[in-house]
């Protein structure tokens, strides 16, 4: 295994519990000025993603991620992943949403980007909410 494998089965099994990342761990993965995205948040800092992803940890019940694919290049790795959680704000059931994260790195991680649908990840769990987006997405739904 390469240090290239490494590095993205260390990524895997970094996020493998969302509820308890390794988070003493995240300057061996990520390099200093990290630029991290999401649908929620964009940070610049190995600082500011330690504090979001504190954060994350703390709002969660639990959480995993479910690998299903990846496609490595050069310094560039796509991974599709099935993430399944519990939030307490969204009941007490497990949601599963799927998404894809975008990492680019030399020795370590310098760019990390996941894509994922929002809506389905939290407003279609709100009430009153979650019916007008399920709604809206059935109207606009091909037939």
């Amino acid at each position: 295994m390469d240090s290239q494998d490494r590095l993205i089965e260390a990524f895997k099994a970094f996020y493998q519990d969302i509820k308890h990342i390794p988070l003493s761990k995240i300057d061996e993965l990520y390099a200093d000025n990290i630029i991290f995205k999401d649908p929620v948040q964009e940070v610049r800092s190995i600082e500011q993603l330690h504090a979001y992803m504190s954060d994350l940890c703390t709002d969660v019940n639990s959480g995993r991620f479910e690998y299903l694919d990846q496609m490595v290049s050069d310094n560039c790795a796509y991974i599709k992943w099935n993430m399944h959680f519990k939030h307490p704000k969204l009941g007490n059931k497990t949601l599963t949403v799927r998404g894809i994260s975008q990492i680019q790195f030399n020795d370590r991680i310098y760019y990390h980007e996941d894509v994922y649908d929002l809506g389905q990840m939290l407003y279609e769990h709100v009430p009153l909410l979650g019916c007008v987006v399920k709604g809206l997405k059935k109207r606009l739904a091909v037939q």
